[in-house]
């Protein structure tokens, strides 16, 4: 492998470093955060746009997680003893069958979710265009 060559404008001096890391460190370090105060808090009321960006997708995918869990789950157990009688390969179809909705509900609503956004941005486009 051949060394690296130095560009013409880069300077071969070794102790270059050693000055751009003491200027580096006198420079008063950037500490605010990344996303502001107001953000963070929890809204009080869903219907408003001062949510995180995020936050109604957060929680989506929460609740769609607890019910991929919670749903299935619940029906084999459900199902066990009430409907099949004991027979657990019924109650464990059941319940694959149940995840499959869920999962199925969160396709459509994240399509949902998609298209909603698409539809902002092009009224949100149309009334620039307007004005």
């Amino acid at each position: 492998m051949a060394p690296r060559r130095a560009a013409l404008d880069e300077k071969s001096d070794p102790g270059q470093d050693d000055q751009a890391a003491s200027t580096a460190a006198s420079e008063k370090s950037n500490i605010t955060p990344a996303v502001p105060a107001w953000r963070l808090q929890l809204c009080q009321n869903v219907n408003t746009k001062h949510c995180g960006p995020g936050s109604s997708v957060i929680v989506k995918l929460l609740a769609f997680s607890l019910a991929m869990i919670g749903g299935p789950i619940g029906t084999y157990y459900l199902t066990l003893h009430t409907i099949f009688k004991g027979n657990s390969t019924f109650a464990g179809a059941t319940a694959a069958i149940m995840a499959n909705f869920v999962l199925i509900a969160y396709v459509v609503v994240a399509m949902k979710e998609d298209q909603t956004e698409r539809l902002e941005a092009e009224k949100k486009a149309k009334e620039k265009k307007g004005l």
